[in-house]
């Protein structure tokens, strides 16, 4: 098989798909692991995929702020397993944060019948959990950005101080291993920073294509993460470094 018709059969995978491996796709291709890398880095100066840890991704994923509803419609299946496992975590009369992510709006499904406090920036959050008789509801308030639906701004991030958090609930556009979580907002990047600084035990939800990638704005390292909850598609050897630096990892 010539080089472009290779790539044009990767395009048409990751069109597919979302997201690639670099090992499955080589098989797949019946051609080296180094092929495929190469292959990955002229797709990506032509800027039709992003290269990512041990793969490739649409680059929409990062470059694209997409509006709450389409972000809460992919991937669905993997929040639903990444939400289920973080609620295991809850424990009875605990104060947690939920972000404004879709991951964590997913997690309001499966949080326990117990009594908790529940602290928000987000207005979809506190929508699904008006009507819990256990639960202290808490919205921060503050500056409302329509898109992501959530309070931002120094009225927000100075309602967060009043609060011991037991744990904090979070997603972002990228984790890496390096350079740690990222936003491509950066005033939701400052506020999840102001966060994750009240914070007992920092749990970053993310699907698998997040796994390796960098946004615009970085706004906590790797060692200020207690935990990653993923998917079963992360990436092995992405996970098992993770581990290395002090980072639990569960996958749904």
């Amino acid at each position: 098989m010539l080089a472009i018709e290779r790539q044009r059969r990767i395009l048409e995978l990751l069109r597919a798909s979302g997201s690639l491996r670099t090992t499955e796709t080589a098989a797949l291709l019946e051609v080296t692991d180094e092929t495929v890398r190469k292959d990955f880095e002229v797709l990506e100066k032509r800027g039709e995929l992003l290269r990512i840890h041990g793969g490739a991704s649409k680059p929409e994923r990062i470059r694209e702020d997409q509006p709450f509803n389409e972000r809460q419609a992919v991937r669905r299946t993997e929040k639903q397993a990444i939400a289920r496992l973080a609620a295991q975590r809850i424990q009875p009369n605990e104060t947690i944060f939920l972000d404004a992510s879709s991951t964590v709006l997913t997690l309001t499904r499966y949080l326990p019948e117990i009594p908790l406090t529940v602290l928000t920036n987000a207005v979809n959050v506190v929508t699904a959990l008006a009507d819990r008789p256990q639960i202290d509801l808490i919205c921060t308030g503050g500056l409302y950005e329509a898109r992501s639906r959530s309070f931002i701004g120094l009225i927000a991030e100075k309602a967060l101080s009043r609060y011991n958090i037991n744990r904090m609930f979070f997603s972002g556009n990228g984790l890496h291993l390096e350079r740690g979580v990222s936003e491509r907002n950066s005033r939701q990047a400052a506020f999840k920073e102001r966060v994750i600084a009240c914070a007992e035990d920092v749990v970053f939800l993310a699907d698998h294509t997040k796994l390796g990638q960098k946004a615009a704005f970085f706004f906590g390292d790797v060692a200020s993460l207690s935990c990653l909850i993923t998917d079963e598609s992360a990436d092995p050897e992405f996970t098992r470094e993770l581990e290395d630096l002090g980072v639990e990892v569960l996958k749904g």
